[in-house]
């Protein structure tokens, strides 16, 4: 399904029944980050899985100022009005955490429960944020200068995905054709408008959150399991869960004890 939201034409996939669950991939993934929950999810939730803009099918405008995080806000609640859904739960990773996160503060009375799988609030300082900005914008210059394959080469060896290596390789092979799919203009427009520095911080405003959230790290993540610690203290009704074996990307790593997790997560009533 495609549903156009302020001139930008959004990629959206659909399955399963019950109380509508929207999920939201990471940078450089797409929907199929979540098609493997199809099944297990599918069987208590109605599964909403856009590809973030920049991203997958999605759209990828020459136009910066469509990738700000609150207009990407702006567009999952154009999808939900598009069909007719008034409140959901709602899974982010990383950038799709952030993502998630910054939705959970625009609308509110939109989200029932709230998943957040290796993702920050944001940076806590000017300066932090700044520097961060300068970072992605070398990075989002070179994606222009040496095109994808390059940047792929270069992306799945940072340091953050380094767990993923003991992957079987035809996982990481698919992983990566995925990641080649990508626009340059998608992908770079995507760091310097959604990365880390250039969106709004949360940290003070966490204490705020009204939903239930459970936060998701991997015990190897240790940046993240850091930041996840931090949040957990300011977010009222919020538990924090980390996986054992775990980096980056819990849903890629233990694909199983994450679906279980989720699950149970989502079938329990309100605090």
């Amino acid at each position: 399904m495609n549903v156009v939201i302020n001139g930008v034409r959004y990629h959206v996939k659909q399955c399963g029944s019950g109380f509508p669950l929207l999920l939201l991939h990471g940078f450089t993934g797409d929907s199929s980050t979540w098609t493997p929950f199809c099944d297990s999810w599918g069987s208590h939730s109605q599964l909403i899985i856009p590809d973030i803009i920049g991203h997958g099918e999605s759209d990828s405008p020459e136009d910066v100022n469509l990738y700000t995080m609150e207009a990407a806000a702006q567009a999952i609640a154009g999808i939900l009005d598009h069909l007719a859904i008034s409140q959901i739960d709602l899974l982010g990773y990383s950038l799709g955490g952030r993502l998630a996160l910054t939705f959970a503060f625009a609308y509110p009375e939109r989200v029932r429960k709230l998943i957040l799988e290796s993702s920050s609030p944001g940076l806590v300082t000017e300066e932090e944020r700044h520097q961060r900005q300068m970072n992605d914008a070398k990075l989002a210059n070179f994606i222009k200068e040496n095109g994808i394959p390059a940047f792929v080469d270069y992306w799945e060896n940072i340091p953050l995905f380094a767990s993923m290596k003991s992957l079987p390789e035809k996982v990481r092979v698919k992983i990566r054709e995925q990641r080649l799919q990508n626009s340059p203009i998608g992908l770079g427009n995507s760091l310097l408008g959604m990365g880390t520095g250039s969106q709004p911080s949360w940290w003070e405003s966490l204490h705020k959150l009204s939903c239930d959230v459970m936060l998701m790290v991997g015990e190897k993540d240790q940046k993240f399991c850091s930041i996840a610690e931090q949040m957990a203290v300011t977010i009222r009704n919020s538990s924090l869960v980390m996986i054992a074996n775990c980096g980056h990307a819990i849903h890629v790593e233990d694909q199983e004890k994450f679906g279980t997790i989720v699950s149970d997560f989502l079938s329990k009533k309100k605090n």
